[in-house]
Order: C-alpha cells, then structure tokens, then sequence
C-alpha cells in the first residue's frame, strides 16, 4: 500500500500505525521513490505486454504470407527475416522443454544398466561412457540432450535390452510447455547487428 504524508498515520510491516510526525524525512523518501518506481514499473511492464502481443500478430503475419507464398505446409519452428534493406532482423524462435516421467526413465536406466552389466562386443565398450554421461545430472536435473543422443544408436545396437531401454526413454518423454522468444536487431554503421534488449521472455 502506498502511504501519503496527508495521513494522519503509516501501517508498518507488522500492521502497527505510526504517527505521522514521527517518520522521518528518509522513510519519506524512501515511500516516495518506492511508490514512483513501481508505478513506472508497471506502466513499462504493460507496455511490453502490449509490444509483445504486437510482436506476435507482425511477427505470425510474415511467417503466415512466407509459407502461403512458397506454398509449403506451416511448421512449428524458427525463422528469421528482414526488412527490405536489410537494416533491421527479426528472429523468432522456439524452444520446447523437455522432461522425463521419472519411472520411465528410471526403468530406461535400469534396462541400461543391465545391458552394460551383460557381455559387450569390443566396439560397444564406448557406450559406458556414453550412458554414465547422459544419465549426469545437474543440479538433480538430466539434461535431456545428453539423454535423447543415445537414441541415434538404434539402428546399430540391436541388444533387445537396449532396444527395451530406448523404448521406455522414448516413452518417458514430456513436454510440459514450450516457449516462443523474440528479438529485434539493428545494423549499425559497421555492418553489425546490435539486439535492442527487451528482456521480456517472461511475460
């Protein structure tokens, strides 16, 4: 809540009210410049709310006409363009979370485990490696990238407790939320491309 010198008294964290004659001049800046910048604040946040829902609709148009021009179907993905000399860039790119059902992944890593436990052929040696570094965590979080490689080995590894694994890692896989981030760049006199930061990936 903000507070005026006009009030005969100001609540306190605690709910207790004080007099006004008794705050001093630093607590009364302190509420003045507390109550300025989070009024600007919010006027700034509402006003990259807006830009960003007008990034949005500009941004959906060019990519819509694009792939209407070219006559290929829509894709979920990035994409970049520029104005008509080039002076300005615009990216838009998408970026999908993945996560892991912990039972599922758990099962893959037991599979996993039991399979390198078994008799390898000398050429599979490398995969220990390989599974004791995907399943590394960060944090207590795996990164999925490091996870999601040892599918490439598909078609090579023909174990069916590796094929069990890669089965269950595949079944694992969540998606909880994807996130769409735009940037904005301008040219400058040397020929670079400079962000113009607008830091609003969160709203």
């Amino acid at each position: 809540m903000i507070q005026k010198t006009n009030q005969e008294s100001w609540k306190d964290e605690t709910g207790t009210l004080c007099p006004i004659k008794f705050v001093k001049g630093l607590a009364r800046l302190k509420e003045r410049s507390a109550a300025t910048l989070l009024n600007n604040a919010k006027k700034i946040n509402e006003d990259l709310i807006a830009y960003k829902k007008q990034m949005k609709k500009l941004c959906d148009e060019v990519y819509n006409k694009a792939m209407k021009e070219m006559e290929v179907e829509k894709q979920k993905g990035n994409f970049t363009f520029y104005n008509f000399d080039s002076s300005i860039k615009i990216e838009v790119s998408i970026s999908d979370r993945i996560d892991f059902d912990a039972l599922l992944i758990e099962g893959c890593k037991s599979k996993l485990d039991e399979y390198l436990d078994s008799k390898l052929e000398s050429n599979e040696e490398f995969l220990k490696n390989l599974v004791m570094d995907a399943f590394s965590t960060t944090k207590g979080k795996l990164d999925s990238k490091k996870v999601l490689s040892l599918v490439k080995y598909r078609s090579k590894i023909k174990h069916h407790l590796f094929q069990e694994a890669l089965n269950l890692l595949e079944e694992s896989i969540r998606r909880p939320d994807s996130k769409t981030y735009y940037r904005i760049w301008e040219r400058n006199v040397n020929g670079e491309y400079n962000v113009i930061d607008l830091n609003f990936s969160s709203i």
